[in-house]
Parts: C-alpha cells; structure tokens; sequence
C-alpha cells in the first residue's frame, strides 16, 4: 500500500517570506473558504511568530484577527498551527515564563491545534518550558530542530537532539529547513533515524526554496518516513518562500505516495486572492529579488524569510556608505559588491560566534555583526568595532548554549569589556511579569479581553500594543502606504543609469516588454484572469518596536566659548538616548569622559551603543528620541 502524504498550506510564512506584511483580517477570513475547497490540506499555518506584531502595526485586534481565522479550518476539521521560538515566545526577545504560559492557554483557546516551538539555538533547556506549557493548554506539541550545516551540526547531533526533545514530551518533530540548505541526503537521513527510534512520533518537514535544494529535500524526506510537507503555493511560492503545491503533489504522485487531490477551481480562486491582496497594498512592502531563487545563500546559510530585510539594510547602508565614500575621494559600491562582501563575511563570522543557527533572531544578529563589519573594514577600521547588546547576549550564554565555541579573540573582548559569560538557565534571567502589566491595564482601565487575550498582548508586544491602543500605530501605517503610493504614481523628475538596475517603483510593470500583466487560465471549461503584480522596490525589514520612553526634543546649543566637540552616528538608523527605562538620558550640562555611554543607534533590529571619543560637557543633543538618523550625523555637541 502507497504511503500517505499531507500537505500543510504556510499561508502566514508564505507572506512573511515575501515581504513585510501579512493580509488584513479582512482578507484573510475572505480567503479562508476557497484555502478549505482545495480540500488538499491537513493543516494550514494560520498565526505566530511575526503575525501579531503585523496585526498591531496595521492598528488591528490581533486576538480578532486569529480567533476568525481559526475559526473556518477548525469547522472543517483542518489542523491549524503556529510558530513560536521557544525563550522568545512570538517576539525577537526573551520572554517571561509566566507570559509563555498563558500565550499557549490563549492560543489554544483561540482555535490553534498546534504549537510549533523552536530555539533559535538547538537549546533544550528554551523548549521544556514550550513543550510542557503545549501540553498543559492541550494543544498538539510539535518541536523544531533548526537545520543549518557547519563541522557541529551532524546528523547525529539532530538526531540526539530530537531524542531530548521526545523525552521531554514533544508530541511530533519538525525538520524546519529555515534557510533550504540542508542537503537533501542529510535530511533524509535525520528523518529516518528519528523514525527509526520512534516510530509512532509524526514528522512535518518545513524548507525553504532559496537556494535551491528543497524539491530534492522534500522528496528524501517522504522516503524517510515524513508524514507531512509544509507548501506555499503561487503567487508566493519558490524565492525565499517555500516550494509550489502543485509541483510537490506531482512529484510525490509520480514517486508512489498516495497524495490528496487538489480542487483546481478553488485553488485558482485562492491565487487569484492572493495576488489581489498584493495589488491592493501588500506589493509595496514585498521585494521583487525575493522571488529569485539565489544559489549564493549556499555559503552563508541566511535564511529565505529574512532576505527581504537583507536587501533593505544593504540598500539603506549602500548609500550611507556611499556618501563617505564620495566625502572621502573613494569609488562607489554597487549593492552587488556590497553583497558578496556580506556574505563572505557572514562565512567568515558565523564560526567565531560560535555557530549559532542562521533562524531568528541569531541570523539577524549574525547577518548585522557581519555588515557592521564590513562598513569598518571599508573605512579603514577594524573589525569587532560594533558589537549590539543583544547579540553580546546571545554570545555570553544569556539566550542559551551555542553550538560551538565562540573564538579566543571574542573572549578576550568580553573579558577587556568585563562582560561575563553566563552558564544558568536562560529562562532565569527573565522573572515574571504578568502583574505589572495587570497593574497597567488597570491604570488604563483596558479590559484584560476574552480568556485574558488582551493582557497577553500587552505583555508580549508591549510598544506595539500601546502604540496600536493610542491609534498611533494605525495612523503611521496608513501615512506609509499613502506615501509609497504617491510615490509609485509620481513621474520621476529625473532618469539615473546605475550599475544595478533599480527595482520598479510600483507594483505593477507598464509598459515592460518581459512582464505580462495578464493571463487567462482555463479550469476545467471555466477561465480565469489572472492579473500578475511586480512589487517595487520598498522592502520586507520589519518595523522597529516603537520606543516606549517619552520623545525627547533636541536642545538648542548653548552659548559655548571654547573649541567644539562632536559625536557622529557611526551608522544610519533611528536614536535613542536609553534603550531600557532603568536608564538616564543623557542632557544638556552632563559631563561625559571617553568611552561614556551617549545613547543607541536602532538599526537593523539591534540596539547599537554610541560612546564618546573624547570628553567633554554636553551643550547640544542634535536630535530627539527616536529621530532617524544617517551616518555621520551628529548626534552630541561637547565643550
């Protein structure tokens, strides 16, 4: 008898991959009933790790946003789960235990089945707590082994690992393939030894199609034993999304799996949605290289779902970089050049941190530290110059046990700045915090919501919630779309020959000789028109959380005698005097000697430390709280 295949439809991932958004409530519950006449799917990823934050961005109830969404494959009897990162719950930092815990009572009692837990770093000890809280909620518990390839990621090294997390109590085991360069022979190797010492435990296999291996991955991985393949399917699949429905299920068929038959009127209806939703507003924020498969992601291992703010932060650092290239009588780079540089740096840096694997938010913190690099080496300085808090966190051991070992001269740093490696449990460093935010929701008179849903949100996405319940979030979400939108219709004033072609200004392609904006379809005896977007060149990086200190004015200078003193942004992003609300903001009249702390350069989803060059009295801060800033600005006067 044929084995059984089931697919998994990655709409919320399929979207992520692609671009910075995910489809309005609206939209999502619209597509919902055609997703279900497919009549194909198992399961359906419907919420998680990015989602909520997306749902608060827009000035949207995300709890209303996953309870309707839910609620259609929950009728149907389809399984719906989410992704959730272990110490990180569904936000890029640590979480308190006691909001983990009720993140899986409020997600299973919104309708979700099954909890997809991963740590960004392979530490068991950042996913007992995930398992446990899973199976106290009864939800499904599905644990994730974050695939890369380096000399300590074997495939013995996966296969204990999956040994622990089935002790511990995890119900299935996810491959999460999150960059697609496992090798194919590799993974199927992982999956039947797993299958092998725990025959009745599920296996889902999730890739990405980036740099090409995931159709050879997918087809080891059903011959070793998976019972589920997560799918994305057009307009959205291949790139750095995930490979196409219609091409696993004619490759699995023609292996000899027994597959589900796919509706073919529905799933032309769930296209043709799909690419509505993008010419409505969601193609503005998804990249065009993003649908480009790039076999350079081989070597650096970056994953598909963040290559979109990879090309954001290249562009918005080529140009910083630029302008002190012109300033100092240097060449220009192209964001090729730039690009290969990042990746060779990448290769060169991953060791020295001590592989940790390239999933969020270690492949963000990998991916920066490797550009920060890069711009000093192209100035003439040294690398290591710029190291964020956060990812001095992750190589002290206060997110969890590296992989490997971070290199001598990185410790020796540590050691020169007295920073302390920790060896406890990550979870320990992070106490409770459910009744503070109890306390403030009170304050507020906000309503704790349906199952305590409200002061979950609260408590995970704190700037992001307040920012949503102020209306602030909606209102700068709806001034940036209106923007890029006149942008897009706008002639441009002026035409300019670059060494890499500009990505169109708008999502769709007039007048292009290549791009048809256009086909007619026909399913069995019905034709559909299908309207085919190009995405301009505005980017998938995600927003920054909004800052929750109050906005500080910049001071005027004083009336100083003596020779000035001034402190530049040693890079483009936003700046901030504190980063934690324990701090002092500096001010006007404080003496700050070398090496002093001024404030925080927001950049790339990490807090960046400026410091003084030289002592002095501070006359001038330049800028208020929060204010974008380029390279080179200044930030700080001192006398």
């Amino acid at each position: 008898m044929a084995k059984e295949i089931k697919f998994s439809l990655l709409y919320r991932d399929m979207w992520q991959s692609s671009g910075k958004y995910v489809p309005t409530v609206e939209q999502l519950t619209e597509v919902a009933p055609a997703i279900i006449e497919m009549g194909c799917f198992a399961r359906v990823e419907t919420n998680g790790g990015g989602f909520e934050q997306i749902n608060l961005l827009f000035g949207e109830n995300p709890n209303k946003s996953v309870r309707d969404w839910t609620q259609p494959f929950n009728e149907a009897g389809i399984q719906t789960h989410m992704l959730e990162r272990g110490l990180n719950g569904i936000r890029m930092s640590p979480v308190p235990s006691d909001v983990r815990r009720l993140m899986f009572q409020v997600k299973k009692k919104q309708g979700t089945d099954i909890a997809r837990s991963f740590d960004g770093l392979n530490d068991p000890r950042n996913l007992e707590l995930s398992i446990r809280y899973a199976k106290e909620a009864g939800m499904i518990s599905q644990a994730a082994l974050s695939l890369t390839v380096s000399p300590v990621h074997t495939v013995e090294y996966y296969t204990a690992l999956a040994d622990t997390l089935i002790e511990m109590g995890a119900d299935e085991i996810c491959i999460k393939d999150m960059a697609g360069i496992g090798r194919p022979a590799s993974i199927g190797k992982i999956i039947k030894q797993i299958k092998t010492g725990h025959p009745q435990i599920p296996v889902q296999y999730h890739g990405h199609a980036g740099p090409g291996f995931q159709m050879a991955s997918i087809l080891e991985a059903a011959y070793a034993g998976a019972e589920y393949i997560d799918v994305a399917m057009e307009p959205l699949s291949w790139g750095t999304g995930h490979a196409d429905l219609l091409a696993v299920q004619a490759m699995l068929k023609d292996a000899g799996f027994k597959v589900p038959e796919v509706n073919m009127k529905a799933y032309m209806k769930v296209r043709s949605l799909t690419q509505k939703y993008i010419d409505d507003f969601l193609g503005y924020y998804i990249d065009p290289k993003n649908r480009m498969m790039n076999s350079l992601l081989i070597g650096p291992g970056l994953p598909g779902g963040m290559m979109g703010s990879l090309m954001a932060d290249l562009e918005n650092n080529l140009a910083s970089l630029n302008r002190w290239k012109v300033k100092n009588g240097q060449p220009e780079l192209t964001q090729d050049d730039l690009l290969i540089k990042l990746f060779d740096e990448v290769t060169y840096v991953w060791p020295k941190v001590g592989y940790p694997p390239l999933v969020t938010p270690y492949s963000q913190y990998v991916k920066n530290l490797a550009l920060m690099n890069v711009l000093q080496l192209e100035k003439g300085k040294e690398r290591w110059s710029m190291i964020a808090d956060n990812i001095w966190d992750m190589i002290l051991g206060k997110s969890g046990k590296l992989p490997g070992e971070p290199a001598p001269e990185i410790v020796a740093m540590a050691e020169e700045q007295g920073r302390a490696f920790y060896n406890g449990n990550p979870q320990d460093l992070y106490p409770d915090a459910l009744d503070t935010f109890r306390a403030e929701m009170k304050q507020h008179n906000w309503e704790l919501g349906q199952d305590e849903e409200e002061l979950f949100e609260l408590a995970m996405h704190p700037a992001q919630y307040r920012a949503y319940k102020s209306g602030e979030a909606k209102k700068a979400f709806e001034a940036d779309l209106a923007k890029r939108k006149a942008e897009a219709k706008a002639p441009a004033a002026t035409t300019v020959v670059t060494a890499t072609p500009a990505a169109p200004a708008t999502p769709a392609a007039e007048g292009h000789p290549f791009m048809p904006k256009q086909l007619v379809v026909k399913v069995d005896n019905e034709e559909f028109a299908v309207s085919i977007s190009y995405p301009g060149s505005d980017h998938g990086v995600a927003q920054s959380p909004l800052k929750e200190s109050a906005s500080v004015a910049p001071v005027a200078a004083a009336q100083v005698a003596g020779a000035m003193k001034e402190v530049h942004s040693p890079l483009e992003g936003k700046f901030f005097l504190t980063k934690e609300s324990s701090e002092s903001p500096l001010k006007v009249g404080d003496t700050v000697k070398e090496g002093d702390l001024i404030g925080y350069i927001e950049s790339m989803k990490t807090y960046n430390a400026v410091t003084a060059e030289v002592s002095g009295k501070v006359v001038e801060i330049c800028f208020e709280n929060g204010a974008s800033v380029d390279e080179d600005d200044i930030l700080v006067k001192l006398q």
